[in-house]
C-alpha cells in the first residue's frame, strides 16, 4: 500500500484500530470483539491518551472508515448473535513484527510519547529488552517502505526529551 496515496485516520478509527491490536494481543480469547467490545475498550480509563465516552454509533461509523480503508473486516461467526470485528493491520502492513506492532499499538491508543514511556507500556504486548530496542523498532516504523508510520519529534515545546508521534 502506498500510505502516502491512502487517506490518515480520523482520531475514532485510530483509537479503534489501537484497541483491536491490543486486545488481540492481551485478551486472544475474546478477540474478534463485538461492537460493544470495541465501545469498552475505546472508553477505557486506563492505557488510553485522551480518555473518550465513544457511542456505539461512533465506534460504528470508526469501524466502516476502517473497512473502506482495509484495515479492519467484520466477521459472522457460527454461533455468535452479533457480528464481531478484527483488525486487518498484518495484510496492510506486511511485515510488521511484534516489537513494530507493540509500538504502533500503544502510539494509537496514547498519541506522542518518549522512548522511555513505550518501552514501558509496551511491556504488556513486547518486552524491549533496552531503550536501544525500543528506538531500533520506532527507526523500522520511520523507515516503512510504503512511507513513515511514526514521526521523531526532537525536545522541544514543552517537553525535555525527543518524542515519537503516530503518522497514521
Amino acid at each position: 500500500h502506498d500510505l502516502a496515496m491512502d487517506p490518515l485516520l480520523t482520531f475514532p478509527e485510530a483509537r479503534v484500530l489501537g484497541c483491536l491490536l491490543e486486545k488481540e494481543a492481551t485478551t486472544p480469547d475474546t478477540y474478534p470483539l463485538t461492537l460493544a467490545a470495541v465501545v469498552t475498550a475505546c472508553n477505557q480509563t486506563t492505557n488510553r491518551e485522551p480518555i473518550t465516552a465513544f457511542t456505539e454509533a461512533d465506534a460504528e461509523e470508526a469501524l466502516a472508515g476502517l473497512r473502506r480503508k482495509k484495515l479492519a473486516a467484520m466477521l459472522h461467526l457460527a454461533g455468535s448473535r452479533a457480528p464481531k470485528y478484527k483488525h486487518l493491520a498484518d495484510d496492510y502492513f506486511l511485515g510488521l513484527h511484534k516489537p513494530e506492532r507493540a509500538l504502533l499499538t500503544v502510539l494509537l491508543l496514547r498519541g506522542t510519547q518518549s522512548v522511555a514511556e513505550l518501552r514501558s507500556r509496551t511491556e504488556r504486548l513486547f518486552p524491549f529488552s533496552d531503550p536501544d530496542a525500543v528506538e531500533a523498532s520506532l527507526r523500522r516504523l520511520i523507515d516503512w517502505q510504503e512511507g513513515p508510520l511514526v514521526a521523531h519529534q526532537p525536545p522541544g515545546g514543552g517537553r525535555r526529551v525527543a518524542s515519537y508521534a503516530p503518522l497514521l
